[in-house]
């Protein structure tokens, strides 16, 4: 079945990125492998070639479009060669987001420049040691100052992926208590300069996957706020979460889909060379219908992901139907990568080859932006259950 969600366009930056893959991180990602991060100096790069513009108005420097195609081939050739841009992913996909639809003009005349070349990289802390997916019970604190010029920042923040690297971090804190009927009013949104006195990069976490992803602990020790620096309105900052969901769910679902693709043409590779018993593991019955059963369901979450991408782009992606297209790929994932490590043998267990990496990559995705079994959840109740 021939795929529409792409046109020449997207193919073009296909061939672009593919080029620049092979050329910027492949030869050096075992490098970025083992130091658990990607180098600062490469999302220069990836300024240069235009990828965190592309979403980002003309007038501002970025290329004016209103699309997540060009992030969605971003995903399949990423996968396709087995890396990662390490923490970059939320530079665009949650931190954008959250500019565009809350920032005045003058502060995306101070953000967005900057943005676009990645001369600051951006990400997001709302996760908190001991509140988890609970948002709503966060305890970092913004008090105004007495003279109203800025915002006095307390608090810690956990799980933040693109912590070590970040210049800007967006952080979710309390600035007024809880109400009785309401526990998500009282939570703002400030842009906090990562070079402020008292802000502090904690552990770069030891995580299973998606080792290049710097993910850290970050601490608030009154840290000064300017209140040019509050993103949208006072105490609204849970319902600006839920506004992004849909389309950071995408993003999983889409990345998840992907992954499961590299997988099968990791493993078709793999038994094709790989000889056992005098003749290609490949020829074996089992191989074959194990990878055949694997490409079904690759394709069918093909066909989840680009519908899940058409809806979006016209601003139709409903939150059940992105919990969905999340909990399809994600589980389908899942299961393929497993199957084609297995076609590894002993060899899949093995960090040098890409399927390893990729196993412990994808466990994440059934977890963060809300676990399967929220998924279930918000389905279930689209469904009057």
């Amino acid at each position: 079945m021939r795929r529409t969600v792409f046109n020449e366009d997207h193919e073009a930056f296909r061939e672009t990125l593919r080029a620049f893959i092979e050329a910027e991180v492949v030869p050096v990602y075992d490098e970025w492998f083992a130091a658990g991060q990607a180098p600062r100096e490469f999302y220069y790069k990836l300024g240069e070639l235009g990828v965190f513009g592309i979403n980002v108005p003309e007038e501002f420097g970025g290329a004016g479009l209103d699309t997540h195609k060009f992030e969605a081939v971003l995903y399949e050739e990423t996968a396709r060669a087995g890396v990662s841009f390490g923490g970059s992913g939320v530079h665009v996909l949650l931190g954008l987001p959250y500019i565009k639809l809350l920032a005045t003009d003058e502060q995306k005349k101070r953000y967005l420049p900057k943005f676009v070349t990645g001369e600051e990289m951006w990400a997001i802390a709302m996760t908190e040691p001991g509140t988890g997916s609970d948002l709503a019970g966060m305890k970092t604190t913004a008090k105004l100052s007495e003279d109203g010029t800025h915002y006095v920042l307390n608090g810690a923040k956990t799980f933040i992926t693109g912590g070590v690297h970040a210049d800007r971090m967006i952080v979710c804190a309390r600035t007024s208590a809880p109400r009785e009927d309401d526990r998500r009013f009282g939570i703002s949104l400030f842009v906090v300069d990562t070079k402020a006195e008292g802000y502090s990069v904690g552990r770069k976490l030891d995580k299973l996957g998606l080792r290049t992803s710097d993910t850290a602990e970050l601490a608030f020790v009154d840290v000064k706020v300017p209140v040019e620096d509050l993103l949208g309105e006072e105490n609204k900052g849970f319902y600006y979460l839920g506004h992004n969901l849909a389309s950071e769910r995408w993003g999983i679902a889409f990345g998840a889909y992907a992954q499961a693709k590299a997988a099968v043409r990791f493993a078709k590779e793999y038994v094709q060379q790989r000889t056992v018993f005098g003749k290609p593991v490949a020829a074996f019955q089992n191989t074959k219908f194990e990878l055949a059963a694997c490409q079904a369901e690759v394709d069918a979450a093909e066909a989840v992901a680009d519908r899940a991408t058409e809806a979006l782009d016209a601003g139709e992606l409903t939150p059940a139907e992105a919990a969905s297209a999340k909990l399809f790929c994600t589980e389908v994932a899942h299961r393929v990568i497993d199957r084609c490590l297995q076609l590894h043998g002993g060899y899949g267990f093995m960090n040098e080859y890409p399927i390893a990496r990729l196993y412990a990559d994808n466990r994440v995705n059934r977890i963060y932006g809300g676990t399967s079994e929220i998924m279930k959840t918000i389905i279930a109740k689209d469904m009057g259950l």
